[in-house]
């Protein structure tokens, strides 16, 4: 049984997340203990009824939770987390998956437009203090997004809402997805992923924004960046290993597409020595997409949600994983 309201402890475990603060501001009434490591989450893990979590969790937490009955994801991703040994022990987990939908789309977005109108050389020229002048080769201006083709792998919360901002801007959209007759969710076109290196030659920028699966694991290859154009772009804000970075580094080098805007790496933080850090058609950004001003509460109104429907002995949670 779940445990009443008034005996609910609810454990926030986070490196940097303001978790707890954000759910005493709604007055629940509800015991909270925020924790900010692994050695403290360890060592008081035997109190917490309920665990919102993502990056410091372990799965000998559950042999170490007695009372644990239900984990909510901080994150969409789940991967964490033994499916198996939660159910055998009956606790419940939920994914926070659609929580950043917007953040990463516009972030996505933002990523295609930095590369577009060359921010990222404009703010290296700032720190120079050197005022670029005009430039006559057209390959080499700014450029501008209305006609352009851009494909989006994965068109589910957060593909769907890009290709809404996409077609704003007068951009024709090519969505891949697993199951295409699942719809278009605002592309013009959709197909199975099977389908994406017959269209990549198509494209001026290709977006991923799709889940690590063994699908889409180094989906974008040495023949992925051979099939695209010189001109286009790559950006990815899904999965770093989705892109194989050894061959991204290769088609950065040797201009064979015209750049690449990553969120996502392989393995975070990135290596002090990966050539990406010095590529100049390379734009980094340290896996924010999803991290804004609203993300504890858009995290705690799935929270809420999911305990709601607990306290009422419902089947079926929103974002139920196990």
């Amino acid at each position: 049984m779940f445990p009443l309201k008034n005996d609910v402890t609810i454990f926030f475990a986070h490196v940097a997340y303001q978790m707890q603060e954000r759910f005493l501001l709604r007055n629940t009434g509800i015991r909270s203990i925020q924790v900010r490591n692994r050695e403290d989450l360890d060592a008081q893990i035997s109190a917490a009824d309920v665990l919102v979590v993502s990056g410091l969790w372990h799965n000998d937490l559950v042999g170490l939770a007695p009372k644990l009955r239900f984990i909510q994801a901080i994150g969409a991703g789940t991967d964490q987390f033994s499916h198996d040994a939660l159910k055998e022990r009956g606790i419940r987990l939920a994914s926070a998956s659609g929580v950043n939908a917007c953040a990463v789309s516009e972030h996505t977005m933002a990523l295609i437009l930095a590369m577009a109108r060359r921010l990222p050389e404009a703010r290296d020229n700032q720190r120079k203090k050197h005022w670029r002048g005009m430039i006559g080769d057209l390959t080499l201006r700014e450029d501008e997004l209305g006609g352009k083709t851009l494909i989006i792998v994965g068109v589910g919360r957060i593909g769907g809402r890009l290709a809404q901002l996409a077609k704003a801007f007068d951009m024709h959209v090519i969505a891949f997805r697993r199951d295409p007759a699942a719809g278009t969710n605002g592309a013009d076109e959709v197909y199975g992923i099977d389908q994406l290196q017959v269209h990549l030659p198509r494209a001026d920028f290709v977006a991923l924004n799709c889940p690590l699966t063994t699908e889409t694991k180094g989906l974008i290859n040495a023949a992925a960046f051979g099939a695209m154009k010189r001109s286009s772009f790559l950006i990815n804000c899904a999965r770093g290993r989705c892109v194989d970075e050894t061959a991204l580094a290769a088609a950065l080098q040797a201009k064979q597409i015209a750049g690449a805007a990553i969120d996502v790496i392989y393995e975070e933080p990135l290596a002090p020595d990966s050539p990406l850090w010095s590529l100049e058609n390379a734009f980094i950004t340290p896996h924010t997409a999803g991290e804004t001003r609203r993300y504890e509460d858009n995290v705690l109104d799935i929270l809420i949600e999911n305990l709601e429907r607990l306290w009422r002995g419902e089947a079926t949670l929103r974002n139920q994983v196990v």
